[in-house]
């Protein structure tokens, strides 16, 4: 049967699924009747959604497959700001569960043609009644298309209890609709070929359904107290910006990398004799002024946005540092600047991180030439000038602030 059809008829109900996510943007996708994971494997890439479930009474099924729901290896090195939780639980589509409610889309794709007659009651209950999803959509084979299918006799499945027509399913639709509040459109995929379209319809037949109003009908199952009838077997939330600990991972990498990109020029224009300007971007005639440290302090670090080189720690003389100013990591670095937000937000962030080492008074990351000083490749100013500045343009802290509002 599935050779009829290009794409194949499993992926075009799923693309189906998939499309009506970008097109509506739901936020909480549960998907009825799971089975191998599948489309929840393809609604994880979608990045308005933010919780996704599923559900099926096949546990040895969904042990086998909900591992492929993990987060690959991109995910943690390159987490973006979107929220994503994944759940998997084994329990029956006819039994209602408290955490199932408020989802803004259901899907049971092929799934209730496997249910008795009287489930088929229970679920439209639990799904349409009780849990009240934004939008439901589900599809089931059309029996009018059956004839079209070379060699069938009988249902397409064996464990198929029913198989409707399409005004079959239309009756029972337009019940739902009516008992529950909701309205419906009715589509399909699998078109058939040499005009019977008009005639038999879609292969699968689909249901869209959308809630009217999100406090009727009044709830028919009693809804006294919380039921859990469910069972957690799979549960994973994605790496996220949105999590403090993981925006602190990403940002002191970046800060960190960034850093060690601009010592790296700054050291190899300094060589000839230019210093590189991080205000304006442009190269300048190096300038040596010598300084002490109290002079440092008492100048109050004016120099923010040009490179220099000190040793913060006359008690380790061997350890000389090129000093990277807040400034220029958020200025220049644009990944920085929006894993941030503002210069006083990227300070905040880094103080009481051990891997970042700031200057005394925040406004600068001390980053190592320990290695380039070793191979004697760099003619630095000697030890007895305590401090070594590189001066070209200059710019307070408070006016690196306020460019913040101007970039």
């Amino acid at each position: 049967m599935e050779p009829l059809f290009s794409p194949a008829l499993h992926i075009q109900r799923h693309q189906f699924v998939v499309d009506f996510v970008r097109g509506k943007k739901p936020k909480k996708v549960v998907d009825l009747g799971c089975g191998e994971c599948k489309l929840l494997k393809k609604l994880r890439f979608h990045h308005e959604i933010e919780m996704l479930v599923g559900v099926d009474i096949n546990e040895a099924k969904i042990k086998r497959y909900m591992h492929g729901l993990a987060p690959i290896s991109t995910d943690y090195l390159q987490p973006s700001f979107d929220w994503l939780s994944i759940e998997v639980y084994k329990g029956s589509v006819t039994q209602r569960d408290a955490r199932f409610k408020g989802f803004d889309l259901a899907t049971a794709i092929e799934i209730i043609e496997h249910l008795t007659p009287a489930d088929v009651e229970h679920f439209s209950a639990v799904v349409f009644g009780y849990m009240r999803p934004g939008a439901v959509v589900i599809s089931t084979p059309n029996s009018d298309f059956n004839p079209l299918l070379p060699g069938l006799s009988g249902f397409r499945d064996r464990d198929h209890k029913f198989e409707w027509s399409r005004a079959e399913f239309r009756s029972w639709a337009l019940r739902v609709c009516s008992e529950y509040g909701y309205e419906v459109e009715f589509t399909g995929v699998g078109e058939a070929l040499h005009g019977h379209h008009d005639s038999v319809g879609f292969c699968s037949q689909i249901g869209v359904f959308y809630r009217l109003t999100a406090s009727y009908p009044p709830n028919t199952l009693g809804d006294d107290e919380d039921v859990f009838s469910y069972t957690l077997l799979y549960h994973i939330n994605y790496p996220s910006l949105r999590d403090n600990n993981t925006l602190r991972r990403v940002l002191v990498s970046e800060v960190l990398y960034q850093a060690e990109q601009l010592k790296v020029r700054w050291i190899e224009e300094n060589s000839g004799g230019r210093c590189l300007c991080l205000t304006c971007g442009r190269m300048k005639e190096l300038q040596i002024e010598p300084h002490t440290e109290v002079e440092e302090k008492q100048e109050g670090a004016e120099e923010d946005q040009v490179l220099q080189t000190s040793r913060p720690n006359q008690q380790d003389p061997l350890n000389r540092y090129v000093t990277v100013p807040l400034s220029a990591l958020w200025l220049n670095c644009p990944k920085i600047k929006k894993l941030s937000g503002s210069l006083v937000n990227l300070r905040h962030l880094l103080m009481d991180e051990p891997e970042v080492r700031l200057s005394e008074d925040g406004r600068t990351v001390l980053v190592k030439y320990q290695e380039e000083d070793q191979e004697g490749d760099l003619d630095f100013p000697s030890e007895d000038d305590g401090f070594t500045e590189v001066s070209c343009c200059s710019n307070s802290f408070e006016q690196e602030e306020d460019w913040e509002a101007n970039v």
